[in-house]
């Protein structure tokens, strides 16, 4: 997929539509028959917070790709690790969301992917996991593991 674009599956026809990120603002449209595309619900420019509730809406369902950041409070590593991916979701908006997830608060999820070691950074693509990373890494090498996997 090209950097500047997402690929969007039409809820109503099911025809895959690549709109371009510049214009995900404008509320984008299904080629074929028109109908609304599924919004990228909040975009920021920062982690969102999920939750073993918000799990599949926020990270499964995305049209965009997710790094999911498990972590804990207590966690050194996790702490270093946290104002790195703080930039990247500035820098990388509309082109992936990064997601953090409490792993003492959330266990299901946590185990569900079965997360033994912190930081973990899962990335998701169309609702399946595509790679991970474990442990404290500098933004250059984050940024090197993600150009190569998107």
């Amino acid at each position: 997929m090209e950097k500047d674009v997402a690929l969007i599956t039409c809820p109503v026809c099911g025809t895959k539509n690549r709109v371009p990120r510049d214009r995900m603002k404008e509320g984008p449209k299904c080629g074929r028959c028109r109908s609304a595309l599924p919004g990228l619900g909040p975009v920021t420019d920062h982690p969102l917070q999920v939750t073993d509730q918000t799990f599949q809406t926020e990270v499964l369902s995305s049209p965009l790709p997710v790094i999911l950041d498990c972590w804990a409070p207590w966690c050194g590593p996790c702490k270093m690790v946290s104002p790195i991916l703080d930039e990247l979701a500035h820098t990388w908006a509309y082109r992936i969301r990064v997601a953090k997830l409490n792993v003492d608060e959330n266990p299901a999820t946590a185990s569900r992917y079965s997360v033994q070691s912190i930081p973990t950074l899962i990335l998701f693509r169309g609702g399946k996991e595509v790679d991970r990373m474990v442990g404290a890494l500098p933004r250059g090498e984050m940024e090197r593991w993600l150009n190569a996997r998107l």
